[in-house]
């Protein structure tokens, strides 16, 4: 059984989807609601960056540690 098959819409439904976005905001609503759309992906964009940073000094930090370690135990 292939659920990703149901979960992805095609041609027909984007046409439809787009048709009904375009009703409910209007043309002259649509660009402002991408820009926001887009900086809320540049935001969720950065914060993901700056975790994965700190996660990577985390671990570097820590492999440091370890090996400061083991050359005072020697």
């Amino acid at each position: 059984m292939n659920i990703l098959l149901f979960a992805l819409p095609g041609g027909p439904e984007l046409i439809i989807i787009l048709f009904v976005v375009l009703l409910l905001f209007g043309g002259k609503k649509i660009p402002e609601l991408m820009r926001g759309m887009g900086k809320g992906i540049k935001e969720f964009n950065n914060a993901k960056a700056s975790i994965e940073t700190e996660i990577k000094e985390g671990m570097k930090e820590a492999d440091k540690k370890k090996i400061e370690d083991s050359r005072k135990a020697e």
